[in-house]
């Protein structure tokens, strides 16, 4: 998971079923998980509201993969420069593999670029403003399909932010991963260039902000059941099937 201070994988990550059962201690309780960036933006979530309350609802505007009315919902807030969410998205691929064709579990993606100054003036992730704004572009031009798509070929090859690559990917490759997933080019430049997905992208963000997200990927799961439980960071694969399988149980 990554924030603006600091970066972090797997082993810092909470344990998934101590996770649902403090999630369910919050929810019971009706008060908001709490973290926030307070560098970026002041966090406004209210501390005597759920998250229910608060996040934005699933609508028509949101990319979903898999069925709607699915019994499990996964709400991500990621950034495509992450290298913690790049790995994050390779597990939701397999939870989508497994999961999605039965319709128990339907993955939303939005966005949460670390692209703002911290504290410091540091910016984490100068990139991945625009990079949101192409998949919206992707998405307004090719439908769901091909949000997903270009979403799934970013994310692939997107190098890891580091010294030698401290932008992550060379931005001439956006307009290439639209033309290689069929969009036609001239359209998404011209897209891309008009800026008209910015306050999308921008709206997601303080959206996440708003419900205590502090870093990348942070997730919320909509359970059968209508609970909304916090899923912070790139868990892997059987941390995130022990708990839809555990959801589901509770469902039967």
């Amino acid at each position: 998971m990554e924030t603006e201070q600091e970066s972090r994988g797997p082993s810092n990550l909470l344990n998934i079923p101590t996770a649902i059962v403090i999630a369910g201690a919050i929810i019971a309780g009706a008060v908001i998980w709490s973290k926030g960036p307070s560098s970026q933006v002041p966090n406004q979530a209210s501390a005597n509201k759920s998250i229910e309350e608060i996040m934005k609802p699933i609508t028509d505007s949101d990319y979903i993969l898999g069925n709607p009315n699915a019994k499990i919902k996964i709400v991500e807030y990621s950034d495509p420069s992450c290298p913690f969410c790049k790995a994050f998205h390779v597990t939701m691929k397999r939870v989508m593999d497994a999961y999605g064709k039965s319709g128990d579990v339907a993955w939303v993606y939005r966005h949460y670029p670390l692209d703002k100054p911290d504290a410091n003036g540091r910016i984490l992730h100068p990139n991945a403003g625009k990079e949101a704004q192409a998949m919206e572009c992707a998405g307004s031009l090719g439908g769901n399909e091909k949000f997903w798509a270009y979403t799934n070929r970013l994310y692939d090859i997107t190098p890891s932010v580091t010294v030698d690559t401290p932008g992550g990917l060379d931005q001439k490759e956006l307009p290439k991963i639209a033309e290689f997933v069929g969009i036609n080019v001239t359209d998404f430049n011209n897209c891309l260039v008009s800026g008209k997905f910015k306050e999308k992208v921008e709206a997601e963000f303080l959206d996440g902000v708003n419900i205590g997200i502090q870093g990348t990927p942070s997730s919320i799961i909509i359970t059968p059941s209508g609970k909304y439980i916090p899923l912070e960071g790139a868990q892997p694969f059987d941390n995130v099937k022990q708990a839809i399988d555990a959801l589901l149980s509770e469902q039967k």
